[in-house]
């Protein structure tokens, strides 16, 4: 909240244009300088000096694409900046204009009416563009894939339908001879390795088909293509290594998650910070990437429950790091899952989980504590007493008495085995 300073400057962002006002409050006076600036680096250096002269304290701006992105990075190293989300500012019908808008941001944000969106550091931003990126060429690589799995249906060869990954090592290599125009099964069969050896006679079946050049000659760019995004992606892995050598501390905590691969923990990193600092509490993270129950209600009446968007890279790989844990041996995630499952349709309990993960997440980055792996049977005493809970109920619904009951039925049981 921006109660205490008296010289805020509000930036309404556009493509080629800032609509700029500074609000200045000066013995008991508020007055406004209203001015606009280019979105070149010298037009951003103008921008700086004039703020300057004017002795602005805090600057806030709209996130309006990634054209907010260049005036924060020129404005960071001079004044305390805030990002707030165009839903929270936006104008009356009939109302708006450019100087408005950025007289509107000042306003509410001297008024505590805004809330602040968390913006990375320097060094963070570097994190988040290289596993964005690697993100972005793994999916590539997937689009590719189905390319190729259509290049091979048109030839009726059915590679996809035997090898699991086309792409590993006995798929690559058969590609491969493939798009060199190779027509001997055998000699493409003979490329297996591994368990796909067992697979011979299945594999000469699949090859049997043919592509002719057209096809192959498509068929040998995506594979070019493939090579190129792998070296990338091996590139981008060594980078980040490097930057983030200082942190192999928390990478090693969160690897010892169930799901949490090197990868994963990366992106994590990348996302959320090395020690979470911008989320005071575990629940403020899970508002932020958008795994917690939303809430829509007027008049007592809840009209939906559904997440916000929040945090897509997040969210996605939260469902990953979720689905794995749940497939975990003796795991309290897949424990969590499985008491849910009687409740919850498949996908709902898959959630919550991803919604517990994300806490515990946070514990480990934030508190700096060690996972402990506390077993699938960790809920069961939790889950009896919620049993015992409604069984109790059910008694007292029904009108009879629990501790006569259970006398009873102890007593019944006992004449059986003596019978």
């Amino acid at each position: 909240m921006a109660t205490g300073q008296s010289c805020i400057a509000g930036i309404d962002v556009h493509k080629k244009m800032l609509a700029v006002v500074v609000r200045a409050e000066r013995e008991g006076q508020t007055t406004y300088q209203k001015r606009k600036f280019g979105t070149m680096q010298n037009e951003l250096q103008h921008l700086v000096a004039w703020l300057q002269h004017h002795q602005v304290t805090e600057v806030v701006m709209e996130s309006t694409a990634q054209y907010w992105r260049p005036v924060w990075y020129a404005l960071e190293p001079h004044f305390p900046q805030h990002l707030v989300h165009p839903l929270k500012v936006r104008a009356p019908r009939g109302r708006k204009s450019d100087y408005r808008d950025a007289m509107r941001l000042a306003d509410r944000w001297r008024s505590g009416d805004l809330e602040d969106s968390f913006v990375p550091g320097a060094e963070q931003r570097k994190w988040r563009w290289l596993t964005r990126s690697r993100v972005q060429l793994k999916r590539m690589i997937g689009i590719i894939r189905n390319h190729i799995e259509g290049l091979l249906e048109e030839g009726g060869i059915k590679l996809t339908a035997v090898a699991t990954d086309p792409f590993g090592v006995s798929g690559w290599a058969m590609l491969q001879l493939i798009a060199k125009g190779e027509t001997d099964v055998k000699v493409m069969a003979a490329e297996a390795r591994g368990v796909m050896r067992n697979k011979k006679a299945r594999l000469e079946e699949a090859l049997a088909g043919k592509l002719d050049a057209g096809y192959r000659f498509l068929l040998k760019q995506r594979l070019e293509t493939v090579e190129l995004l792998r070296r990338q992606i091996s590139e981008i892995n060594t980078e980040l290594a490097r930057l983030m050598k200082d942190h192999v501390a928390v990478l090693r905590r969160l690897g010892k998650m169930p799901g949490i691969d090197l990868f994963a923990a990366q992106e994590l990193l990348a996302e959320i910070g090395p020690r979470a600092a911008a989320f005071a509490t575990a629940g403020q993270l899970a508002s932020w990437v958008g795994v917690c129950p939303g809430s829509n209600e007027s008049a007592g009446v809840c009209y939906s429950r559904r997440s916000a968007k929040g945090n897509r890279y997040l969210r996605r790989l939260l469902a990953q790091i979720a689905w794995a844990a749940i497939r975990s041996k003796n795991c309290f995630f897949a424990g969590l899952f499985a008491r849910l499952l009687p409740r919850i349709e498949k996908k709902g309990a898959a959630w919550a989980v991803a919604h517990r993960i994300s806490g515990v997440i946070w514990l480990v980055m934030h508190e700096e504590v060690e996972y402990k792996e506390m077993g699938s049977a960790a809920l069961q005493p939790k889950t009896l007493q919620r049993k015992l809970r409604r069984l109790l109920k059910e008694f007292a619904k029904a009108g009879i008495d629990a501790q006569a009951a259970m006398t009873q039925a102890v007593a019944t049981e006992g004449q059986r085995v003596r019978v």
